[in-house]
């Protein structure tokens, strides 16, 4: 199997990649971008029916560049002036300098973590924010796990959806044209349900990013190719190159795998017992003796002559 066309489930960068440009002009593939899904914000009216004050809250975390145009566009629309006192707790550096867009950039009020919500909580636990009233900014699609790490860490917290996920329209694209599809999040996997209720995968390979993406996988009943990031495919571009240049091992395996899978859970279920009727035997009743009436006497002539 030679791959020829891949599928990336996130939009082209503007200046473009350079990690997917190298991979286009090293092997010869064309690469398309199409987003499965997108993030709209929320109304000024679907917000608050979730009932929250935003001028309650010191602090404020954010995962994603939508949250923060929509938090700040649903203050502007409530005519609230955020404070300069308010702390800023991002995920990642490049979601922290997305802040420059809507406020001046201070390092003091400015914090940022490794990429994962685990480090946003570890900069949190800090002395100096353990006394703040932090407010989760999500889509919503907030994970529970997120809200028990800020339980765990005994810090005041509340969440509030600033976003909404909306599927894209894929009907028009011919996924089958593809030979790997990359997927970075778990709502990608859902927007392909969504699009494709009857979606069969055939040969196509997946390559997915995180582990909510490859859970997502499997609850789809999807088979996932290679599942990054690992350490020989750090990234989503390294885990695309190892399967352009192991294509075919990668689907001798998955073919494989889907076999031994198919043939473990036929072996696991009970076969069925299989019970003999039994004939009914009738029951047959002997008939009753018939009693032989005794034969009548014939009276005597002289018996008939008195009467």
């Amino acid at each position: 199997m030679k791959i020829n066309k891949i599928l990336i489930s996130q939009p082209e960068q503007a200046g473009g990649n350079p990690h997917y440009t190298n991979l286009v002009n090293k092997y010869g593939v064309i690469i398309d971008f199409r987003p499965f899904f997108r993030l709209e914000p929320l109304s000024l009216r679907e917000f608050r029916i979730q009932r929250i004050n935003i001028s309650d809250y010191t602090a404020i975390v954010f995962t994603a560049k939508a949250s923060i145009d929509a938090f700040f566009q649903l203050c502007e629309e409530q005519r609230y002036k955020v404070p300069e006192s308010l702390k800023y707790f991002c995920i990642g550096e490049n979601i922290a300098y997305y802040l420059q867009k809507h406020i001046v950039y201070r390092k003091r009020k400015i914090f940022f973590g490794d990429g994962t919500f685990d480090s946003i909580v570890k900069n949190a636990v800090n002395e100096k924010h353990r006394d703040e009233n932090f407010l989760i900014a999500t889509a919503d699609h907030l994970r529970p796990e997120w809200s028990k790490m800020f339980e765990q860490a005994k810090l005041k917290h509340s969440s509030a959806v600033f976003v909404k996920v909306v599927n894209c329209d894929l009907k028009a694209t011919d996924l089958s044209q593809y030979q790997l599809i990359a997927f970075y999040s778990a709502l990608d996997v859902a927007s392909l349900k969504a699009n494709y209720p009857a979606y069969k995968q055939g040969d196509t390979m997946f390559v997915t990013f995180g582990n909510s993406a490859q859970k997502a996988m499997e609850e789809a009943k999807l088979k996932t190719t290679l599942a990054g990031p690992v350490d020989a495919c750090p990234s989503m571009a390294s885990a695309i190159e190892y399967c352009i240049n192991n294509a075919n091992t990668l689907v001798n395996a998955q073919a494989k795998a889907s076999v031994k899978k198919a043939a473990s859970v036929k072996k696991s279920v009970p076969a069925k017992k299989t019970t003999i009727k039994k004939a009914a035997i009738k029951k047959t009743t002997c008939p009753k003796k018939v009693q032989k009436k005794a034969p009548l006497k014939k009276k005597s002539a002289s018996a008939r002559l008195k009467r």
